[in-house]
């Protein structure tokens, strides 16, 4: 089984607004230029909540393409996601991986990993 490989040098924006379920890969893409003044080509990963909470879409450009991806709950909903009037939020690494476990991104984590130069 894979899963998504989450790496420290990648930037990853939330959209803080919920999202209809039907949107695809170029109606997310244009939501990343027009709400969230982001270049969707970037490479950055975009995470999308729907509106119950219950499912999260995952679009990112590798380079030849668009990757969408999504995580349905089982059981639960994602109870953490921003709440405010910017329209993005930008997360670590860390972070993401935890809200991508339906956890909470601001739990306190230990120190982000640095180079050693």
């Amino acid at each position: 089984m894979t899963g998504l490989r989450i790496s420290m040098d990648g930037a990853y924006f939330l959209f803080c607004g919920e999202l209809q379920k039907r949107k695809g890969i170029d109606s997310l893409a244009r939501l990343c230029q027009d709400k969230l003044q982001a270049d969707p080509f970037s490479g950055c990963l975009f995470v999308f909540r729907s509106r119950r909470g219950t499912s999260i879409r995952i679009l990112v450009y590798d380079g030849q393409g668009f990757w969408l991806a999504q995580k349905r709950l089982s059981q639960g909903r994602f109870v953490w996601w921003p709440s405010g009037q910017e329209a993005s939020r930008v997360l670590q690494a860390h972070q993401a991986q935890l809200l991508l476990a339906a956890g909470n991104p601001e739990t306190e984590a230990a120190p982000v990993w640095r180079k050693v130069s």
